[in-house]
């Protein structure tokens, strides 16, 4: 009885409560002016320029996720991310240029994908130079490992396999297993692994 009392306790007071609050982000980030499709989870995230944001159905976001286009006036769409997603806990998606997400990933904790680097000239500091922005496509079905980085001008397709810790710094097809730093080829699309 009480066992069952403690659970009941710990599912209103922890799943709902945020679930709550997740309704309310979506409710102001749709006002701020985000393109949210339905059914999607966003627990203590952190956004900056919402209009440039545009999520499809069904998105989980974890707490301490990121969303993060630089912050210039731009008309279009900086990141688009299709449906059925989940970010795990300090994930995070950080575009100059464009980074587009398809449908039915999976990223670990502290995922980082950003489309840019920062320029170095003679005589300048690196905080004073331009951004060098990019592009970044990660397919469908992909499962992105914990702590792994995702760079410029990478396209994953779809079903890749990311291991944790990756340094993804060039693209690879469908199927994909690939892991390392910098990461390489583990098992080539369309063998299979186990």
């Amino acid at each position: 009885m009480i066992a069952a009392l403690r659970e009941l306790a710990a599912r209103i007071l922890f799943r709902q409560a945020a679930g709550l609050t997740s309704r309310f982000r979506v409710v102001f980030y749709r006002a701020m002016g985000m393109k949210l499709g339905p059914a999607c989870r966003l627990e203590a995230i952190r956004v900056r320029r919402p209009t440039q944001i545009q999520l499809g159905a069904n998105n989980a976001l974890t707490r301490g996720c990121w969303l993060w286009p630089t912050d210039d006036a731009y008309d279009g769409v900086r990141i688009r991310i299709g449906d059925h997603n989940y970010f795990n806990r300090d994930a995070i998606v950080d575009a100059c240029g464009t980074i587009e997400i398809g449908s039915h990933n999976m990223f670990g904790p502290r995922v980082f994908i950003t489309d840019s680097n920062h320029t170095f000239r003679p005589g300048q500091w690196v905080s004073e130079g331009a951004m060098d922005a990019g592009k970044v496509v990660i397919g469908d079905g992909c499962w992105i490992g914990a702590n792994a980085i995702i760079l410029k001008n990478v396209t994953l397709g779809d079903r890749c396999i990311v291991g944790a810790g990756a340094v993804v710094t060039r693209s690879f097809p469908a199927g994909s297993v690939i892991a390392g730093v910098p990461a390489r080829l583990l098992k080539p699309a369309g063998r299979e692994m186990f």
